[in-house]
C-alpha cells in the first residue's frame, strides 16, 4: 500500500503541475486546491498504510482546512515571502471557497482509495 500511496502522491504532484501548465484562473486555482487535499490523503496513507479511505480523506481534509484557517493569521504570508516551499505548502491568503474544493479533493481521494481497495480485494480471491 505504501508503494501505491507514494505513486499516487507523485502522480498528484504531476497532475497539479500539468494543470498549472495548461489552465489558468479558477480552474487552475480550485483544481489545485482539490489536488492539494488528494496529495495530503496520499501522504496520510504513505505514513499510515492501514488507514481506511474515510480516515485518510478526513485527515487530509482536516489538514487542508487547518492550513486554510491558519491563513487568517500573518504567519503563512510571512513564511511565504521567505520561502517558495512555504508558499506552495501554506499559501498566504484565506479564501473561503477553497474550503469547498478541499472537500472535493477529499471525496476524490476517498473514491480512489476505496476503488483501489476493492480492486485489491478482487485479486486476492
Amino acid at each position: 500500500m505504501r508503494l501505491v500511496a507514494a505513486a499516487g502522491a507523485v502522480a498528484t504532484v504531476g497532475a497539479a503541475l500539468a494543470l498549472r501548465a495548461v489552465a489558468a484562473g479558477d480552474l487552475a486555482k480550485y483544481g489545485g486546491d482539490a489536488l492539494y487535499t488528494v496529495l495530503l490523503a496520499a501522504l496520510v496513507v504513505l505514513v499510515a498504510p492501514r488507514a481506511t479511505p474515510t480516515k485518510a480523506a478526513t485527515c487530509a481534509l482536516a489538514l487542508s482546512w487547518a492550513v486554510e484557517f491558519l491563513q487568517l493569521t500573518a504567519v503563512p504570508a510571512e513564511l511565504s515571502r521567505r520561502s517558495t516551499l512555504a508558499r506552495l505548502a501554506l499559501g498566504s491568503t484565506f479564501n473561503a471557497p477553497d474550503l469547498f474544493w478541499y472537500v472535493v479533493g477529499a471525496a476524490s481521494a476517498w473514491a480512489a482509495h476505496t476503488g483501489l481497495l476493492r480492486i485489491r480485494a478482487r485479486h486476492r480471491t
